[in-house]
């Protein structure tokens, strides 16, 4: 992919230097490219707690304020609800649905560009979800967010990825992560500000539009990477872009030409792309690119994040202590994020897969002899 292009050993000395240099436009350019992980977080902690409010429920699933009424239903069960699990999985879906799309569009249009549709689509979601009055309009704004889940999340990495110096690509690239606890976290102090009130869902759903519109409106002032505008042979916008963030009194000619020969090479040995990562040589590569994020999912965390009120709420906790304890579970993930970022750099990528995953089988084995 295009974003390996700026790899330290493939890049000349000169251009090293270059590359290596942090600026400001930099820094803010990739903060606008990360915040849409925290469209992402909010999106995710917000239904986990809005489905625990009672004047939601009261309006949309009057049925689970029932069984919760009934001394005899086990509160595992209250939330046994088709639709409810409709109205939390739509977001998941359309996400998974429009990322088999999003690679393609990203490639074609450009990764900003991209950041802008995830925006608008974000800016619809948020504004249905918090003007609804019935189930279909409450899916339908999930929809629309899950197809901004879904082009966000290709394009803001590689985004992210492709416009960092070298030496801070790992904390950088760590900034979409960090953003998306931060909003997990926000979500939960307003969905515990907001449960007490008869409108407060429509707060909760609603107040995505806000960070959505500060993202859209933020990536129309960036520029596209210059790995992207090069790949679509838009060279004179790609050194426009490389002056920008690194500054001009810098020249940036040698990273240019890198550059370009480094993503001619690319197309021309990578003329089928799916059939050489098919290849025997490629098999190890292959197998971890899916198995990583396939057995991350399989430990479940994000279900946690997504139902974490609903789950403190049925081991026993009230429904102000279920809003708390999912405010600590996102800070802690949120205080993760931060330390990892100042350490991927330093110790590597693998460091953090060994010393998480470690962490991960001591917790579940204790929870599971506990």
């Amino acid at each position: 992919m295009a974003g390996g292009v700026f790899a330290v050993d493939s890049t000349p000395d000169a251009a090293v230097n270059i590359v290596g240099k942090l600026t400001l436009s930099i820094i803010i350019t990739c903060i606008v490219a990360a915040s849409s992980g925290l469209l992402f977080g909010y999106d995710i902690g917000i239904s986990g707690g809005v489905t625990t409010m009672v004047p939601f429920l009261q309006k949309f699933f009057p049925d689970i304020l029932r069984k919760a009424a009934g001394a005899e239903v086990n509160m595992y069960c209250v939330y046994d609800s088709q639709t409810l699990t409709l109205f939390t999985s739509s977001l998941y879906l359309a996400g998974l649905v429009s990322s088999l799309a999003a690679s393609k569009v990203t490639a074609w249009y450009g990764r900003r560009n991209v950041i802008i549709i995830g925006g608008a689509l974000f800016i619809a979601g948020g504004a249905i979800n918090g003007g609804s009055e019935n189930i279909p309009m409450l899916i339908l704004g999930r929809v629309f967010l899950g197809f901004g889940v879904g082009f966000t999340n290709q394009a803001a990495p590689l985004y992210l990825s492709e416009i960092a110096p070298p030496k801070w690509r790992g904390a950088f690239s760590t900034g979409f992560q960090f953003f998306l606890g931060v909003g997990v976290v926000t979500a939960g102090c307003i969905n515990y500000g907001t449960a007490e009130h008869t409108w407060g869902w429509r707060l909760s759903l609603g107040l995505a539009v806000v960070p959505a519109i500060v993202m859209t409106i933020g990536s129309f002032l960036i520029s596209d990477t210059p790995n992207s505008l090069v790949e679509r042979g838009k060279l004179e916008q790609a050194k426009k872009a490389l002056r920008k963030i690194r500054g001009s009194s810098v020249d940036i000619e040698p990273e240019l030409e890198e550059l370009i020969k480094s993503i001619e090479l690319a197309k021309s040995v990578n003329q089928e792309p799916f059939k050489t990562i098919l290849k025997r040589e490629y098999r190890p590569h292959l197998v971890m690119a899916f198995a990583i994020p396939f057995f991350q999912q399989l430990t479940g965390i994000n279900i946690v994040a997504f139902y974490s009120p609903n789950l403190f709420h049925s081991v026993g906790l009230g429904r102000d202590g279920a809003l708390i304890s999912a405010i600590v579970l996102g800070s802690v993930s949120l205080v993760s994020n931060v330390i990892s970022a100042g350490i991927v750099d330093r110790f590597g990528r693998r460091f953090l897969f060994i010393t998480g995953g470690i962490m991960m089988f001591v917790c579940l084995v204790s929870e599971i002899t506990t």
